[in-house]
């Protein structure tokens, strides 16, 4: 096993790596909490000069940027080395102008990965579909996410 997948399964480390990822210190989002035994990560960014757009308020790329990687990290986390997984497609839905620090949560369950578990079985790509909002810290709906994310159980290698 990597070192990098190693570090993986310890949720403290992972989260102090994403949070110096370069990107996300620039747009000044953090991983809040990373409970990866209860399938849930919570990110925040506040509203900086380095990451608001030309009128003033949360650039849409920064608000895309941090919920981007967590569903293909959760599902890796769970799912384990047999699988491949990937982010395939997304949508991100502007729905009001974020003008102070914004929230989102990004769950999953025990089901679900049981539920891919059973879809990948027979090594056939499976393709599951995630929404999530992000809110300001006053409860207000700024945007929409929504990812498809691609899963595949690997096959075996054969022998020789």
């Amino acid at each position: 096993m990597s070192l990098l997948k190693k570090l993986q399964t310890i949720p403290t480390l992972s989260k102090f790596l994403i949070n110096r990822y370069a990107p996300y210190r620039g747009a000044g989002i953090a991983v809040e909490k990373m409970d990866l035994a209860n399938y849930h990560i919570r990110v925040k960014m506040p509203l900086t000069r380095k990451n608001q757009n030309i009128v003033g308020v949360h650039f849409g790329g920064s608000l895309y940027a941090m919920v981007d990687p967590f569903y293909m990290l959760l599902l890796m986390h769970h799912l384990g080395s047999k699988y491949i997984v990937w982010d395939k497609a997304a949508t991100i839905r502007f729905l009001a102008p974020g003008r102070r620090m914004v929230y989102a949560d990004i769950r999953l369950n025990a089901m679900e990965v049981d539920t891919i578990r059973e879809l990948a079985e027979n090594y056939a790509p499976v393709y599951r579909n995630y929404r999530l909002n992000i809110f300001d810290e006053a409860g207000v709906r700024i945007a929409e996410v929504e990812k498809t994310v691609y899963i595949r159980r690997k096959k075996p290698h054969a022998a020789g």
